[in-house]
C-alpha cells in the first residue's frame, strides 16, 4: 500500500469517499487523460461520472441537496483528481469556490435558488477577478456597475475565467460607487446567470472564445467582456453592495487550499511515474534506481510530496474549525506549487529523453506544473501574504 500522501483521522464517510474517487481516477481519468489533453477537448463523459458521484455537490449543506462534507474532504477529492488530470479538478474548482460563496455569503434566496442546482451539477459556477490590466492588484478594478433601477448595468473587461465557456453561472467582481476611501470597499460581487457558450452569450455580455495555453488543457479558459449588461440588484451576492472583496477573498482563501491540493496531486503522479519507471529501466546491468543518484532524487521527491500535502492538510483543516487561514492557506499553496514544479521536472530528468515525448505521461505533467505557481496568485503574493500575517501575529513590542 501507498504511504506518501496518507491522512490521518479521518471519518468512515471520508475515507469511502475518497476510496470511490481513486477507483474513479483510476479507471475512468487516467487512462483517457492524454488523449484528451492532446486534443484539446472538453472532458465530458468524465463531467458526467463526476455529476453521478455527486461531487458539484461535496461541500454543499444537505439542506440543500449536498453531501454537506468539509474543506479537508474537498482537497483530498482534488488531490486525486488533479493526480489523475489536473484539468478535471479545475471544473470543478471554481464551481466549489462559487458554491462556497453563496453557502457563506449569499441571502437566503439565493441558497434557495441556486445551491440546490449546484449540488446536481445543472448549475455549474465560475468566477473572476481579474482584468487584462491587473492580476493581483485587485482595488484596481475598472469594470463598472451603475444602479439603474431594479438592475445593475455592468461594463467592461474580465480576464482568465476558468470554465467561462462551460459554466453558466459566473461570480464577477466590479466596482460600485460606495463612496468608501479604500478601493476595496467600492467593490461588489455578482452573480450572473449566462448561457453556456462563446460569442454574444446574451444582450451586452460577450464570451470571446477560449484563450490557448501551454498546458491545463480541455479545461476552458476565457475572458468576458460586458458593455451595458443588465445584472437585477437580487443578483448582488449577500444582497448587500461593497462587501465583494471580502466576499471574494474568503473564496479565494479556499481556491488556494485548492491550488495546494492540485500541485500535491500532480507531484504524487509525477512521483509514482518516477518510482516505476526507475525500477524498470535499467542502465549498466541494474535499475537505475539502484543508482545512488537516483535513489537520492527519489527519497527528495518523496519527502516533498509528504510535506507539501500535510501542509495543504493542516490548511485546509484551520479553515474548517473556524479560524482564520490565510497565512496557512498562502503557505500550502507557496510550497506546494514550488515543490510540485522541483518534484515534476526530477520525474522528468528520470525517464530521461523520453520524458520528452508526448508518449509519456510526465511530458504533460511538466506543461501543467507551472500554471500552478501562478494560479490563485503567484508565489511572490503568498509570500507577501504570508510576512504580512506574521508581522500582524509577531508585532514587536520595542
Amino acid at each position: 500500500m501507498a504511504r506518501l500522501a496518507q491522512t490521518a483521522g479521518l471519518t468512515d464517510v471520508q475515507e469511502e469517499i475518497l476510496s470511490t474517487v481513486r477507483a474513479f481516477v483510476d479507471k475512468e481519468i487516467i487512462p483517457h487523460a492524454q488523449a484528451l489533453e492532446h486534443a484539446d477537448t472538453y472532458p465530458a463523459d468524465i463531467v458526467e461520472g463526476m455529476k453521478e458521484m455527486g461531487l458539484f455537490g461535496l461541500t454543499i449543506p444537505e439542506e440543500f441537496g449536498g453531501l454537506g462534507e468539509s474543506l479537508l474532504t474537498y482537497a483530498l477529492v482534488v488531490e486525486q483528481i488533479a493526480r489523475g488530470w489536473m484539468s478535471v479538478s479545475g471544473v470543478i474548482n471554481t464551481h466549489f469556490i462559487v458554491a462556497h460563496m453563496i453557502k457563506q455569503h449569499g441571502t437566503d434566496e439565493q441558497k434557495r435558488d441556486y445551491l440546490p442546482r449546484m449540488a446536481t451539477g445543472e448549475v455549474r459556477g465560475s468566477f473572476s477577478m481579474s482584468e487584462p490590466e491587473l492580476g493581483s492588484d485587485v482595488a484596481a478594478i475598472r469594470t463598472r456597475a451603475v444602479r439603474d433601477g431594479d438592475d445593475f448595468v455592468i461594463s467592461g473587461q474580465k480576464m482568465w475565467l476558468t470554465n467561462g465557456g462551460t459554466s453558466n453561472l459566473t461570480a464577477v467582481l466590479v466596482k460600485t460607487d460606495e463612496g468608501a476611501e479604500k478601493a476595496h470597499r467600492n467593490l461588489t460581487a455578482f452573480l450572473v446567470d449566462k448561457p453556456e457558450g462563446y460569442g454574444e452569450v446574451a444582450p451586452g455580455l460577450t464570451i470571446p472564445g477560449k484563450i490557448d495555453k501551454m498546458g491545463y488543457k480541455g479545461v476552458d479558459t476565457t475572458e468576458m467582456v460586458f458593455d451595458g449588461f443588465r445584472v437585477p440588484a437580487g443578483r448582488v451576492l449577500g444582497g448587500q453592495t461593497g462587501r465583494g472583496f471580502q466576499h471574494m477573498m474568503d473564496g479565494v482563501e479556499v481556491g488556494r487550499v485548492n491550488v495546494a491540493a492540485r500541485a500535491c496531486g500532480i507531484a504524487l503522479r509525477s512521483f509514482e511515474l518516477a518510482i516505476e519507471y526507475a525500477q524498470q529501466r535499467r542502465t549498466f546491468g541494474k535499475p537505475i534506481a539502484e543508482h545512488q543518484a537516483i535513489a537520492f532524487k527519489l527519497a527528495e521527491m518523496a519527502t516533498k510530496v509528504e510535506a507539501a500535502h500535510l501542509m495543504m492538510v493542516n490548511a485546509a483543516r484551520l479553515k474548517d474549525s473556524g479560524a482564520r487561514n490565510d497565512v496557512e492557506a498562502g503557505m500550502a499553496k507557496l510550497i506546494a506549487s514550488e515543490y510540485c514544479a522541483e518534484v515534476t521536472q526530477e520525474a522528468f530528468r528520470i525517464h530521461g529523453g523520453y520524458g520528452y515525448s508526448k508518449e509519456y505521461e510526465i511530458e504533460r505533467l511538466m506543461r501543467e506544473a507551472p500554471f500552478l505557481l501562478i494560479g490563485e496568485g503567484t508565489s511572490e503574493i503568498q509570500k507577501t501574504i504570508i510576512s504580512r500575517g506574521l508581522l500582524r501575529d509577531y508585532r514587536s513590542r520595542g
